[in-house]
């Protein structure tokens, strides 16, 4: 294992943590980075699913005796039961879709031009929804009704079949336009990233497992760590963040990086 790929672990991987869990699209940065950096292949995608891994511990950690408390508690606690059900209810509609198509997505858009599209109109959606974003009607995590937990799994689909749509910015997007607060769509978002990306990764595991090897550990570990610390970062930031502005800076970077790219590609790039 040279330094070279080290390197380009640790690049990826604090790629992955800063960008999981805000409305950016981590899957479209990941996507530009691995073709920056010639980092494809069958074992490069193993990789991405251990990054993605090191990202959601950080989420565990971070709300460790809230999720412990809801898996011991849920018996006898109503809300608790109520965020278990939303998971389950939100989750359903990407499993369902998610999984017949994931393989043609990947082999038609996983491409810098359909990512550079998705963040411009996902952008320019982010500052219509901004506008228009009335009060909210939700202002915790625990009040969420079943109905639009369900609401934001129908959103979080545009982001399985779009490749940089965001999974964070449809979940956190649909969760404002259904009547959540800021802080509750955000917190309900990182939530909802446990059911969803534990899941893909345990399906994409068991089709890459022959592809690692013992040799492999220093990049994955490498990779896995710099993901987890650069995610407990940006979680405790962005939570920090949405409690005092709106999530308009994302919607301008997204549309520029989307502007850039395409620009690029006019020009004969890719």
């Amino acid at each position: 294992m040279n330094l070279v790929a080290l390197l380009k672990a640790a690049i990826l991987g604090l790629v992955e943590g800063a960008t999981e869990f805000i409305p950016v699209s981590s899957t479209g940065h990941l996507i530009l980075t691995q073709t920056w950096l010639a980092f494809t292949g069958a074992k490069e995608n193993a990789f991405i699913i251990f990054i993605q891994l090191g990202a959601i511990l950080a989420v565990v950690i971070l709300y460790f005796k809230k999720l412990l408390h809801v898996a011991t508690h849920w018996p006898s606690d109503p809300a608790a039961r109520g965020l278990i059900m939303n998971l389950i209810i939100a989750t359903l509609p990407a499993v369902v879709i998610g999984l017949p198509t994931e393989g043609w997505i990947e082999a038609r858009l996983f491409k810098p031009v359909p990512v550079a599209l998705a963040l411009v109109l996902g952008g320019l959606a982010m500052l219509v929804i901004e506008r228009s974003h009335q009060s909210p009607t939700v202002l915790s995590v625990d009040a969420i009704p079943l109905r639009k937990g369900f609401q934001v799994g129908l959103i979080q689909v545009l982001s399985i079949l779009f490749p940089g749509v965001s999974r964070s910015g449809a979940t956190i997007m649909g969760g404002l336009v259904v009547g959540l607060s800021r802080t509750a769509a955000t917190e309900f978002s990182f939530f909802l990233a446990i059911p969803a990306m534990l899941g893909a990764a345990i399906v994409k595991l068991a089709g890459v497992r022959q592809v690692i090897g013992w040799s492999d550990v220093p990049l994955f570990t490498t990779g896995f760590v710099v993901s987890f610390l650069a995610a407990l970062v940006v979680v405790k930031a962005l939570l920090a963040f949405v409690s005092r502005r709106s999530f308009v800076p994302f919607a301008w970077y997204r549309i520029a990086l989307g502007g850039v790219l395409l620009a690029y590609w006019t020009a004969g790039g890719f």
